[in-house]
C-alpha cells in the first residue's frame, strides 16, 4: 500500500511540475481549484496506466525525496520546453509591434496575467484559439503520456537530454520566431527605403510626421496577410515538441 502511495506521489509529482509551466494548463485565467483537481485527476489516471512497481522495502526517505526531486525536475523540463516553443508568435508580434512604432504601448495580458504588447497578445489569442481547436492541448497530454514510457516512474532522467531539449528549444523559439516576422521585416524596409529617398527628393516634407501613420497602417495590413502563417505554425509546433521534448 505504500509502495502503490509513493509511486501515486511520484506521478503526482512529474505532472505537478508540467501543469506549472506549461502553456494552457498553467495560465492564471484558469481557477486553481480546477488545476488542483485536474492534475489531481491526470495523476490517478497515469498512475494507474504507468504503475511504478515500487515496494515501500526497496528504498528510503532520502532516495524517495531524491525520486520526487528527479519527477519535479523533468516535468519542468518538459513544461519549459513546450512553453517555450509556444512563444514564437507573440516574439514575431513584439517584433512587427517596434516597427510599427507601438513598442511602448502595453496591455494586461488575460492569460498570463503580465504586462503585454497589443500585437503580441493580439497574435498570440488568434494562435491560442488556433492551437486549441487543433486539440492541441491533447498534443501536451500525449507528450506528457508518452514521456512515462521514456522515463518510467522512479527512473532518473538523463540530466544531458534534459538539458540540450531546453538549449535547442530555446534557439527554435528566437529562429521561428525571426522567421514569422521577416516577411514583414522586408516590409518594413523598404518602406523605410522609399521614406529615405522621399526625404531626399523633398526635403521640406515632414517624414517622421508621415511615416507614423503608414507604418501602422502598413503593419495592420501586413498583419492581415500574416494570419494564415499563423496556422501553419500550429501543424509546425507539433512537430518541433516531438522532436525537441526529451521524451
Amino acid at each position: 500500500m505504500i509502495g502503490k502511495l509513493l509511486g501515486f506521489v511520484l506521478v503526482l509529482t512529474r505532472i505537478s511540475a508540467f501543469v506549472l509551466v506549461a502553456p494552457v494548463f498553467s495560465w492564471k485565467s484558469i481557477p486553481a481549484r480546477i488545476k488542483v483537481a485536474m492534475t489531481v485527476l491526470m495523476a490517478i489516471f497515469f498512475s494507474l496506466i504507468a504503475p511504478s512497481g515500487i515496494t515501500a522495502g526497496q528504498i528510503s526517505t532520502v532516495e524517495a525525496v531524491l525520486l520526487m526531486a528527479y519527477e519535479a525536475t523533468y516535468g519542468f523540463a518538459l513544461g519549459l520546453v513546450a512553453a517555450i516553443l509556444f512563444a514564437p508568435v507573440k516574439l514575431s508580434g513584439r517584433i512587427i509591434e517596434r516597427q510599427m512604432g507601438l513598442a511602448m504601448a502595453e496591455i494586461l495580458d488575460p492569460l498570463t496575467g503580465e504586462r503585454s504588447q497589443p500585437v503580441g497578445g493580439l497574435l498570440e489569442m488568434i494562435f491560442v484559439v488556433l492551437f486549441l481547436s487543433a486539440n492541441g492541448h491533447h498534443l501536451l497530454l500525449s507528450i506528457l503520456s508518452h514521456s512515462y514510457e521514456t522515463f518510467p516512474v522512479g527512473c532518473i532522467p538523463t540530466m544531458a537530454v534534459l538539458t540540450t531539449g531546453v538549449i535547442k528549444a530555446g534557439s527554435t523559439m528566437l529562429i521561428v520566431g525571426l522567421k514569422l516576422a521577416a516577411p514583414i521585416l522586408a516590409a518594413f524596409l523598404l518602406l523605410m527605403v522609399v521614406l529615405a529617398v522621399l526625404a531626399r527628393i523633398m526635403p521640406d516634407m515632414n517624414i517622421l510626421f508621415i511615416s507614423l501613420p503608414l507604418r501602422v497602417g502598413m503593419g495592420l495590413l501586413l498583419m492581415a496577410i500574416f494570419l494564415p502563417f499563423i496556422y501553419s505554425f500550429v501543424s509546425e509546433f507539433a512537430t518541433l515538441m516531438g522532436s525537441l521534448l526529451p521524451v
